[in-house]
């Protein structure tokens, strides 16, 4: 993967810099101190991953995000941690705080390249054949797979796609995240930010900003934090 580094500050561009030695995956192809600069270079030069900064002067990350090419890949590096939910706006891989601790640095990149394969493999077609009362068949890699509702853990939007995580492999498919919750039963999913759906069977623990599935960390929305959790804490 062709990645380059978007960050105003040059201590932050060497940290990550260090940290992407040692991963034979990523290829450091540029490394820019505007979105602007960092725009004009990817007119002419395929970028598979960006790792972004968010507040820069001149254009913001998250703008850059909204103007760059779907299939590129975003990960969020930022010292503001209230800007985490703002990056799933724009279906960012994941989300960074600086100082950035070297294994979630690892853990974001390692899902970047897994999302990179998915997308890689995935063709242009229908996703879902039909749906049963306790499964879903999803098309993915070329294939069909039966999928049980109780395997979901939880399911993220990526671009065009969907990223259902199951509890021993992930698939990708093309459909949007309203899309695939529609054909969900809501008494079970439960959306939490305009990006994630969680299965509500499967979670371990939550705070008033994110819910934590197994390993896995995500942000609550706050124009979706009232419906959770009223119905996180209602009785059956």
């Amino acid at each position: 993967m062709k990645c380059i580094i978007v960050d105003d500050e040059p201590i932050a561009r060497i940290g990550i810099k260090k940290s992407l030695i040692g991963i034979p995956q990523l290829e450091l192809t540029g490394e820019f101190n505007s979105a602007e600069s960092a725009s004009l270079f990817m007119e002419n030069h395929a970028v598979d991953l960006v790792f972004l900064d968010i507040q820069m002067s001149g254009v913001n990350g998250l703008e850059f995000a909204r103007s760059i090419p779907r299939q590129t890949l975003v990960i969020f590096t930022t010292a503001f941690s209230e800007y985490a939910v703002d990056s799933y706006e724009v279906d960012a891989v994941d989300y960074l705080v600086k100082p950035i601790d070297g294994t979630r640095f690892r853990k974001a990149v390692d899902k970047a390249i897994g999302y990179h394969q998915l997308l890689m493999a995935e063709e242009q077609r229908t996703a879902v054949e039909n749906t049963g009362e306790h499964h879903i068949f999803i098309r993915s890699e070329r294939r069909f797979f039966k999928v049980r509702f109780d395997e979901i853990l939880f399911i993220e939007g990526l671009k065009d796609y969907v990223v259902i995580q199951l509890q021993n492999r992930r698939l990708i498919t093309r459909l949007n995240i309203k899309g695939i919750h529609e054909l969900l039963p809501q008494r079970v999913f439960l959306r939490v930010n305009r990006s994630s759906i969680v299965n509500k069977e499967h979670i371990d623990s939550f705070d008033n900003n994110d819910v934590f599935i197994e390993d896995y960390e995500i942000a609550i929305g706050e124009s979706y934090r009232e419906l959770f959790f009223t119905d996180l804490m209602k009785k059956e």
